[in-house]
Formats: structure tokens, sequence, C-alpha cells
């Protein structure tokens, strides 16, 4: 929530007159400048994520992100000016970075291979319920008269932070990672108290736990240091983890986000009305993924991530196609905005409005939640921190360059902003296509097989098809005769010996 409380902070004060009075009003690259600091942040806080979350482990590095977050909240309220709003946000964006890539990594590494997806989506849930509350908290905080109106909404970030950080105490570590550090009988008993409510000698646990010994063992002898995320085939999930994050920032959903205002102005919404038809779209993001909870484990990744491409890129194509038509061009800006150079009325609005919406609706049943889950599930245990930091490095790069490149964008190419999104979609479609195998029903180490050198191709690969069903009843068969031991370290090194 913390996520999404950061996203929206800034798009329902930009268009209060409290904002554009303290800071000048800000437009252009000063605007973009603002908008992108927290992915400026986020790419540092992701670079920082791998090597802290392998030291310390996929909980403390939350803990830690958390820190970032309190500081750059208290930068952000009592800033006296556009610099110090920014370096706020840049602070709030190390947390972002940090956090959102290791928390996908700790929900892929304690869920279920069958609920790995809906586990992961309610991260996205979170995020959006984040979006919501905070900006219809702006949206109040705007009838507060002078810099208290902004101050105050900014200042209500506080509170899911502390509320995580609270929290945090009481989850468990990551038996993946516990498993990697050497620390087995806490990984043993851990993955036992998720998979089988505490039953060491349950079927699950038993073949689960020699998946995750052997694939740790064999990864043991992989490349050192970066090579290891090129070495022997893993360029492919290298390529796949860092291009689907991607592809959900070139998609163009996120100017949505930060951005609607304008857009709303472009269609003829001012003032309270634009503000609250402006957080309808965040009300129909939290109800769509709430709707992708339900079957993202049976659809499978890669349907949602090439038709949710596609679709989004028809609806790109629409908003800009009915801009460029029907727009009526304003050299000076709509009331001195110059992010507002366009604008039309009657039906064409109507359309630029509901395929606003559209786009939204499909996002949040696609690449939304979908890119954070797969991204999560692509790396090998030797690599999935640090893989996904890369990840989320190269969506926060890209988020960054968007929200700096469209405040100028809508200033100088106005409508045409929206067709080059609608290309990248079907881009993004294209290569989901021939690059991405499908992930869902499977174990993380079965998903690392699908893009090993000889493996079958992407788009001959199906949801399901997991083989720890049959360990599973092989140990329920035949059984593993050292897995009936009791808590202590030394029994259970030697079933971790005799399984590798």
């Amino acid at each position: 929530m913390l996520f999404g409380f950061d996203i929206s902070s800034i798009s329902a004060i930009i268009g209060t007159d409290q904002y554009i009075a303290y800071f000048h009003n800000p437009h252009g690259i000063v605007q973009g400048a603002i908008g992108s600091a927290l992915a400026a942040g986020s790419v540092v806080g992701a670079l920082m994520a791998g090597p802290v979350s392998d030291r310390i482990g996929r909980r403390d590095a939350i803990a830690f992100g958390c820190l970032w977050w309190l500081a750059g909240t208290a930068v952000q309220v009592g800033c006296n000016g556009t610099g110090m709003l920014i370096a706020g946000r840049i602070l709030n964006g190390v947390c972002v970075g940090i956090t959102s890539s290791q928390v996908p990594v700790y929900l892929a590494e304690i869920a279920k291979k069958d609920k790995r997806g809906s586990i992961i989506v309610i991260q996205q849930l979170a995020i959006e319920w984040g979006i919501l509350i905070m900006y219809f908290a702006g949206y109040g905080c705007s009838f507060i008269k002078g810099s208290a109106s902004f101050r105050t909404a900014w200042g209500i970030q506080w509170i899911p932070c502390v509320i995580l950080l609270l929290g945090l105490p009481f989850l468990p570590r990551s038996p993946r990672w516990l498993a990697k550090v050497g620390r087995l009988d806490e990984a043993i008993q851990t993955l036992a108290m998720i998979q089988a409510d505490g039953d060491l000698n349950d079927p699950l646990v038993v073949a689960e736990w020699e998946e995750i010994t052997f694939t740790m063992a064999a990864e043991r002898e992989a490349g050192k240091g970066w090579r290891k995320f090129i070495k022997n085939g893993m360029w492919r999930r290298t390529f796949a983890g860092m291009s689907v994050q991607a592809w959900q920032q070139l998609s163009g959903a996120n100017v949505m986000t930060y951005y609607v205002v304008y857009i709303f102005q472009m269609a003829g919404l001012t003032g309270n009305i634009n503000l609250i038809s402006s957080g309808v779209q965040y009300a129909l993001f939290i109800v769509f993924t709430t709707v992708v909870f339900f079957f993202i484990d049976k659809t499978g990744r890669r349907p949602l991530l090439i038709y949710g491409a596609i679709g989004m890129g028809i609806c790109q194509f629409v908003v800009g196609g009915v801009l460029g038509s029907y727009g009526t061009y304003l050299p000076n800006g709509l009331n001195g905005n110059l992010s507002v150079r366009i604008q039309v009325s009657g039906a064409p609005a109507h359309t630029v409005i509901a395929f606003c919406y559209l786009l939204v609706i499909v996002y949040a049943l696609t690449l939304a939640p979908v890119a954070w889950v797969y991204a999560a599930e692509v790396w090998s245990l030797e690599t999935r921190a640090s893989g996904m930091a890369l990840a989320s490095v190269a969506n926060w790069l890209f988020n960054f360059a968007l929200g700096l490149f469209v405040p100028p964008a809508f200033q100088n190419i106005s409508y045409k902003i929206f067709i080059i999104f609608g290309v990248l979609c079907f881009g993004a479609a294209a290569q989901a296509f021939l690059t991405y195998p499908e992930t869902a029903g499977k174990t993380l180490e079965e998903i690392e097989e699908l893009f090993a050198p000889g493996a079958i191709k992407p788009w001959k690969t199906k949801v399901g098809g997991s083989a720890l069903e049959a360990k599973i009843e092989d140990v329920r068969n035949h059984g593993l005769k050292s897995m009936s031991f009791g808590h202590g370290k030394d029994e259970t090194e030697a079933v971790h010996r005799e399984v590798v």
C-alpha cells in the first residue's frame, strides 16, 4: 500500500491551486522531474535490493526499505520548494525500489505452486488500494487552504509504512533463502509450516525439499558474479524478467495513473468533476485486479500478457485517433496549463474517457499484475533476489524515462504520444508470444528447465504439467527413511546431504 500511496500522492495534487501556487506552476521538464523522482530513487533502491536481500533475507530487506520511506516522507512534508520535494520523492523511491523487487520474490518463495500467481496478485491489489485511498485522501485535502493541503496528504504516507514495520516480525522467512544461507533446520521447519501445518514428514514437504536441495546444489556449480545472469542459457531468463517489466511501462498505462488529470482535461473535464472522474479509474483497477485473482493460475501468464497488450494497443490508438481527428489545438494551453494543448468535446470527449477507462480495465486484468508475477517466477534460487532487482531496475528506468518524457510530450506532440504507446503495445504482444514460456502450475525449480538450452518452444508450453505430484506420490508409496527425523540440526543436515 505504501507503494500505491506514493504513486497517487502526486496525481491528486498536481491540479490543485495550492500546489500550482506554492511550486510556481510547474510544467514541462520541471513537472516531469517531480513526477519521475520516485522512479529515479526506485532504480537506486532496486540496484541495492539484490545484495541486501541475499545478505539479510527477503523479509528484513523489506524492513530496511521502510526506513528510507520514513525519511523521504519527512522531507516531503517539510519541503520548502521543488528541490526538497524531488529529494523526498527520491528517498521514497529507494524504498519502493527495494520493496517492489523483493516482495514478489518473498511471495513467490513462500507460495504453493498452484497459488503463486494469486498470492502475488494480492500485492498488486494492495498497491491499487493504496492508490485509491491516497488519491481520495489527496482529494479531501485539496479543500484545505494553503500548503497544509499537500503537506497533510503527504504526511498520511507514514501510516502504511508504520503498519508494515510492526507486522513484518510476525511473518516467516523464506525457506528457500534459509536453505541458500545454510540454515537448514529453519528452512525445513518453515517449509513444513507453510505447506503442511508443521508436518515435517508430509509427502509434499519431502518432495519440495528434495527439489530445492537438488536445484540448490546444481546452482552452486554455476558461474559467480554477474556472469551467472548470462551463462548456460541464463540470459533467456534475464531477458524475460527484465523485458516483461519494461513492457509494463512502455504500454503507457501508467501515463493514465500519473497524468489522468491532464488527459481528462483534454476531454473537457475540469475541477472536482475531473478529480472524481480520475479517481474512478483507480476503483476500476481494484475491481478488475480482484477478478484476476480468481483465474490467473488457471488461465496462465502467456494469454494474459499477449492479449492484454493487444487490447491496450487498440485503446491507445482510439484515444490518439479521436484527439487527433476532433481535437482543438490550444497554443497557450488550457487556462495556462501548457501540458494540455488539445481539447475535444461532445461525443469525441466521451469516447476518450470511455477508452481511457477501458485501457485501465484491460491493464488491471493483464499486464499490471501479471508482469510482477512473471518476473518473480523466471529466476533461479541463486539469482532470484538480484534477478528480480534487475527486473525492477528495467521497470523503474522506463518509469523514470516516461515520467520525465510525458509532460513535455503532451506539450510538443500532443495526441501522437498515444499512437506511440499503441505501437509499443503490439511489440510487447509479439515478444510475449515468441519468448515467454508458460510458468503457471509449475514449481519454481521446474520453471528453470523451461529456459534451459534446447527447451520446448515458448508457444508450445501450457499451464500445469508439474512433476511434483508424481514425486509426492512416489514419496507416499516408497518414503524417504531419513525424513523421519526430529527437530535437531544434525538430523536435518543429514537429510539434506542424503537428498543432494
